[in-house]
């Protein structure tokens, strides 16, 4: 399956990368090259992932993903404990994100555009294990540059995903208008024709 990008954040589109419609669960990260599809999606990944496949080998990959997916584990449990708690100690967990921010390396780049001269950062990914430096990144800047409480959970009868509302009057309530909102719309509909 492919991924979904419905977070309005790379790092909660991180955590949708496995979910459990219904209680079926549903894992997008399953080896190195969907981690690597899953990062050029989120606009995370300087490069094609055919160019990150051809520089590090299959089961380098496979081993990133499998450790992508302890992170995306271990960053669920730890953002919900920050949503309920945004003032309370969290050196250890910031430790471990700055532990992955380690592994990226970065220099500034100036460019020629269309509308001048541009001062750009540049992500270098020097080892197989440097592909979780954004993911790292995108957890540090929500953390970091986002109000927990506009960090949610879908309210769609059986949805898992989580959304960063970013509507104007902060009442959105679903990961997807066109589908769990739908859905929501429609059950309301039959209860009330039901009564």
């Amino acid at each position: 399956m492919q991924p979904l990008f419905l977070g309005s954040h790379p790092a909660i589109d991180f955590l949708n990368t496995a979910f459990e419609p219904d209680g079926q669960h549903i894992e997008t990260l399953g080896d190195g090259r969907a981690l690597l599809n899953w990062l050029a999606g989120a606009g995370l990944l300087e490069g094609s992932p055919s160019l990150f496949e051809r520089r590090f080998a299959p089961d380098q990959l496979d081993a990133v993903a499998a450790e992508a997916r302890k992170l995306r584990e271990w960053a669920r449990a730890w953002l919900s404990e920050w949503r309920a708690s945004p003032d309370a100690d969290y050196s250890k967990p910031l430790a471990r994100l700055n532990k992955l921010l380690l592994r990226e390396t970065s220099h500034r780049e100036l460019i020629s555009t269309q509308q001048g001269i541009e001062l750009v950062e540049r992500h270098v990914v020097a080892s197989a294990d440097a592909l979780l430096a954004p993911i790292a990144r995108a957890i540090a800047t929500l953390v970091s540059h986002e109000d927990p409480d506009l960090i949610r959970a879908c309210a769609g009868h059986g949805c898992t995903l989580w959304f960063l509302d970013r509507t104007k009057g902060h009442r959105r309530r679903f990961c997807s208008q066109s589908a769990c909102g739908n859905r929501a719309k429609v059950a309301a509909f039959r209860e009330r024709q039901r009564g």
